[in-house]
């Protein structure tokens, strides 16, 4: 949608989007590419054609696009790609509903760790692409530029693992989002301790190999 000259950022020193609008799959199994984001993200089909289907969840006119190619090879999960997509929700109640609905539905977590700026939860669609819901841990962009400062997320920028089950009876039993939240330092974290089903096995092989070189040096 356009906006009036006198609206937009030209002129300034650095023109910039206004926000991410939306991102595209290109897949040979559409039906379970569609029928799964319709189940992930609750989102709704705009438009359908043997091309292209477009999904939204929200006010955008498409937030997903999956593109219908036939012939399409697997993608080798060490190719340079795209890492992941996130979603932000709401609440940490919200995060622990949604997971128990997918589970309902067979539809399980690859990974669910406290990153320190966002507690997470990742998902495999069905071409094995990587989506991330989460929740942001921290109320503003202030209280989480100081997390980044310290000693702790510095040794450990992965995160902390955590047991989506543990988590769900957590939200119930009431526990705050701060206590909920709450970082809990571990120490330096490194790639070979990431699961294999999220890292793949062959990332998760040689970043245990690398890491097992590095330990003899």
């Amino acid at each position: 949608m356009s906006v009036p000259h006198e609206e937009t950022a030209v002129g300034l020193a650095r023109v910039r989007p206004i926000k991410l609008a939306h991102f595209v799959l290109r897949t040979a199994r559409p039906k379970e590419m569609v029928a799964w984001y319709r189940r992930v993200l609750e989102a709704d089909v705009v438009f359908q054609s043997p091309q292209i289907t477009f999904l939204t969840y929200d006010d955008e006119h498409h937030r997903i696009a999956i593109a219908h190619m036939p012939g399409l090879l697997d993608r080798p999960g060490f190719m340079a790609c795209v890492e992941h997509i996130a979603f932000t929700y709401a609440s940490l109640g919200d995060l622990a509903h949604t997971y128990r609905r997918l589970a309902r539905e067979g539809i399980e977590p690859v990974w669910c760790i406290n990153h320190g700026p966002t507690t997470s939860m990742y998902y495999a669609d069905p071409d094995g692409n990587h989506i991330e819901l989460q929740v942001d841990n921290f109320p503003d962009a202030e209280a989480l530029a100081a997390f980044f400062r310290e000693a702790d997320f510095r040794q450990n920028p992965i995160g902390v693992d955590f047991d989506p089950k543990e988590f769900c009876a957590r939200v119930d039993g009431g526990e705050s989002h701060e206590e909920l939240v709450r970082w809990r330092p571990t120490g330096p974290r490194g790639a070979e301790t990431v699961p294999e089903a999220y890292l793949g096995r062959v990332h998760s092989f040689l970043a245990r190999l690398a890491a097992g070189l590095g330990a003899l040096r």
